[in-house]
């Protein structure tokens, strides 16, 4: 069965910073798309940024320039670097995973993220 955990999220002032961490149980090249996706209170879950099979990264534009994802195939984990952080970007950020031979997703629990004005 595979696990995705994440850690790093909590309590942060607007502009502040935040490292979230996703650890996988397998190897992570198994994976064909793998990211990071947030869901606000009263809000559907969005995309903030991944990494795709084709080896490119997308971010939501609400990101794009203050949010990294990066990661590191020898610890089975992804990363997201997240910088001036605002309000909006408060929410539960869960770590996603698409395994490349089912297409199945798999998702982390998600850990909290709360940016206070």
């Amino acid at each position: 069965q595979v696990q995705l955990v994440e850690s790093g999220g909590g309590l942060v002032q607007t502009g502040g910073s935040l490292r979230l961490s996703c650890a996988a149980s397998r190897n992570i090249i198994s994976f064909s798309d793998m990211g990071w996706y947030r869901q606000a209170p009263g809000k559907q879950r969005e995309l903030v940024a991944q990494f795709t099979n084709g080896g490119t990264t997308n971010y939501a534009d609400s990101v794009k320039g203050r949010f990294t994802i990066s990661r590191d195939n020898t610890k089975n984990t992804v990363y997201l670097q997240m910088d001036s952080l605002k309000p909006e970007d408060t929410g539960v950020y869960y770590c996603q995973g698409r395994l490349q031979f089912t297409g199945r997703d798999c998702w982390g629990q998600g850990t909290q993220v709360t940016v206070s004005s």
